[in-house]
């Protein structure tokens, strides 16, 4: 007979303390950051004005892509009928666009102008499973579109080349890494977009991310009459866990390690014979990541020494995460934009370095320069991946969102496009920064 007590049947609540105080901190960091200024003229005064006009007028036509792909979501890889939404508009405005390149099925490639300087502007549209668009790709992706079509009817042809590439499977699929291995980004000069938060923020940072699946491999027995005869997989599993929390108290702020048992065996009165875990890795830098996961994997590997069990160990059964590298002289031409559309852009600090997750706009980032701003959609405090923060994305915020994103972004390009000065500098930044990585091959 189960019985169940309301009173012990109820988790503690957590304490509001922490946050209240670091709210109040940001707060007062708010009110005392300088405003991001841009030392580069950008594009000429009528550009600008033509770019954002013509996102303005493009603003119904957006709206109802967000509010189509916000009602009908789909989870990663298979966006079949947000890429079709996505390309019925730019046929509509005469544009042709490919579906299923990169080999991916749901990735989407669309190209306007013939210059030798190439743009990528980047749409996500994948969901979360239960909860929609709690992540705000419906946002993303319409202020992609939008500031792809506003540079497609604005920019003269021998300006520049700007490309829409839709990006599938954000939300641990990887997609962009699988595009990049597939020639996504070759030949193409620098990459935007932005990301829907509670705050504005021109270069919040996002962490690398390894995956780690643990399976280890013992002997069954039976628990009461034979128990010497066995090796136990959970005892393995319950190690390596208990070691990964020892570690913790030993990294860095920022860094995070989290894990799940998948498997515990399947009955308490037999040894179990097979049991696993999975484990996410991130951290801040990718030097970082790698230094620990070499830790984690000597602590899997210790562990099935320990019960004498055989163990199998597989790392990012899809592409791994880097961490962003923010362009920041890119970053700044966002900030200069939004502000002038009422928005204040806060600098990195503002907002606490441990309010992040992880995106596969790292590994473009490592390739070419990139830029991946956050735009609030919502109240501080609201957090991404919940509930509150899918409404807010169908909601009015979400709404402001993608038209002042959709223009931010556009101006962002026009500026690349028009000022060599900047050119220079976002180039000289990234090769500063250590130039293109090897993505694939970094953790070998």
């Amino acid at each position: 007979m189960t019985q169940t007590d309301p009173d012990t049947a109820s988790p503690v609540p957590p304490s509001d303390a922490h946050d209240d105080a670091v709210a109040r901190r940001t707060a007062d960091l708010a009110a005392a950051a300088e405003p991001i200024t841009s030392p580069y003229d950008g594009a000429p005064e009528p550009v600008r004005t033509a770019v954002t006009g013509a996102v303005e007028s493009l603003s119904g036509e957006l709206l109802e892509l967000s509010h189509s792909l916000h009602a009908d979501p789909e989870t990663a890889f298979t966006e079949h009928r947000a890429a079709a939404a996505v390309a019925d508009l730019l046929e509509r405005h005469g544009i042709a666009c490919e579906i299923g390149v990169h080999g991916l099925d749901t990735a989407l490639r669309a190209s306007a102008g013939s210059g030798d300087y190439t743009v990528a502007v980047l749409a996500e549209y994948d969901a979360l499973p239960g909860i929609g668009h709690a992540c705000g790709h419906n946002v993303i992706c319409a202020a992609g579109v939008g500031a792809f079509l506003a540079l497609a009817r604005t920019l003269a042809a021998e300006d520049a080349t700007v490309l829409l590439l839709g990006t599938p499977a954000e939300e641990g699929g990887g997609g962009k890494e699988t595009m990049a291995r597939d020639g996504a980004f070759d030949g193409v000069d620098a990459a935007v977009m932005l990301h829907p938060f509670a705050h504005d923020v021109a270069d919040h940072p996002f962490l690398g991310r390894r995956q780690l699946d643990v399976v280890y491999h013992g002997i069954a027995a039976h628990a009461s009459a034979q128990p010497h005869r066995g090796r136990n997989a959970l005892d393995a599993v319950v190690l390596g866990y208990q070691g990964v929390a020892m570690m913790r108290q030993h990294l860095p702020d920022a860094d995070r390690i989290h894990g799940i048992i998948t498997d515990g065996g399947q009955a308490p009165n037999v040894v179990p014979e097979r049991a696993s875990a999975r484990y996410y890795l991130r951290s801040q830098d990718p030097e970082s990541l790698r230094d620990m996961t070499t830790r984690v994997e000597a602590i899997a590997v210790g562990a099935a020494a320990m019960t004498g069990c055989g163990y199998t160990l597989t790392w990012d059964p899809k592409p791994a995460y880097l961490p962003i590298r923010h362009n920041r002289a890119l970053a700044a031409r966002w900030a200069v934009h939004q502000a002038e559309r009422g928005r204040t852009v806060y600098p990195r600090g503002v907002i606490p370095d441990s309010e992040t997750g992880s995106t596969d706009l790292g590994n473009v980032s490592m390739r070419i320069p990139a830029i991946h701003p956050m735009i609030a959609i919502a109240e501080p405090g609201t957090a991404l991946h919940t509930t509150g923060f899918a409404e807010a994305a169908g909601g009015p915020g979400g709404d402001r969102a993608v038209v002042d994103g959709a223009a931010g972004l556009a101006s962002v390009v026009a500026d690349l496009v028009h000022d060599a000065g900047l050119r220079d500098a976002v180039a000289a930044e990234f090769a500063e920064a250590g130039g293109p990585v090897d993505v694939p091959g970094y953790f070998d």
